[in-house]
């Protein structure tokens, strides 16, 4: 078990002394940032690139209780083509499910660029006992996971426990080995920006790969105000330690205008070294017949409907 010292309220990393302090995040300018950035218009080639960056950057997703061998095969086949009818669309990052069904997306992916990635650790709530934790990451990666998405305990943190959440998530990397780890802080549930930072470089000093905003079952979820506080955060990681740690945008993000404003988020904020599969990466499946109907209009000119496009 990896040992971590209880943390005061302050939060000061002592096991990594590198990393930025906490500070008290400033709401106000926090807010106005994301809308200015929000704002920001792109045109014709840079929309086109950013809208097949946003379809090369997807870990396409489906989560439901409902979900069965057909849909993951059929997503993974779309994962592979999301537009049959135009190749210069690029397939996909990850498609992500639930670990029972992993071996079916293997077979259909294998050979592939695209990754299988899985929800562990109790997902959504994270309310299980960390053997019960590291049993449901050793098994997802016995079946083929190539990526982890794990969620905090969010009541651990909410009630100060930090200590406890880093412990979890250090083993449960240290589980993973090479293999990419996403955690998932539900910043929803977080309550304050002061708590989405403190959550994120939480993650980070315990070795997450990537710092996710949400599991896609609680509202809010990636709003552009919290994206930009966690990617604040990695940047003050990155010009501190030197280390990269990815971003993913996961729940909310619904049309590709939106998709384009988190990338415009990482672009103004890490950079564009961070708008690549190994830094950068949207969970979501409803953005995806948007982002292809924009690019078809782009490429014929006339809008076409969404029946032309596969429904998720």
């Amino acid at each position: 078990m990896v040992q971590a010292p209880a943390l005061p309220g302050g939060f000061e990393l002592p096991f990594e002394p590198r990393l930025p302090r906490i500070g008290s995040v400033d709401a106000v300018a926090l807010e106005e940032r994301a809308a200015s950035l929000a704002k920001r218009s792109i045109k014709k080639d840079a929309k086109v690139f950013a809208l097949r960056l946003a379809i090369r950057t997807t870990d396409l997703t489906t989560l439901e209780g409902a979900d069965t061998p057909g849909k993951v095969a059929a997503l993974a086949s779309k994962a592979l083509r999301p537009d049959p009818g135009d190749p210069s669309v690029p397939p996909v990052a990850a498609v992500c499910v639930y670990p029972n069904l992993i071996p079916v997306a293997r077979e259909r992916l294998a050979g592939s660029s695209v990754k299988v990635a899985a929800v562990a650790t109790g997902f959504p709530s994270g309310q299980y006992p960390i053997s019960v934790k590291l049993a449901d990451v050793r098994s997802a990666l016995e079946l083929g996971a190539e990526e982890i998405d794990m969620v905090i305990d969010r009541g651990a943190f909410l009630s100060g426990r930090y200590a406890k959440v880093y412990d979890e998530i250090a083993q449960v990397k240290d589980a993973c080995g090479e293999m990419r780890l996403k955690v998932i802080l539900e910043t929803g549930e977080l309550g304050t920006y002061d708590n989405v930072r403190r959550a994120t470089l939480l993650a980070v000093a315990a070795g997450a790969d990537f710092v996710k905003t949400s599991t896609g079952k609680i509202s809010p979820a990636a709003t552009l105000p919290v994206a930009l506080c966690m990617l604040e955060a990695l940047r003050d990681v990155y010009e501190k330690t030197g280390r990269g740690v990815g971003f993913k945008a996961a729940g909310g993000i619904r049309e590709a205008k939106q998709a384009v404003q988190h990338l415009v988020l990482v672009h103004e904020t890490l950079g564009p070294d961070w708008l690549t599969p190994d830094l950068y990466r949207i969970g979501a499946s409803s953005p995806v017949n948007d982002v292809l109907m924009q690019l078809r209009k782009e490429r014929t000119g006339a809008y076409q409907g969404p029946d032309y496009f596969t429904v998720d």
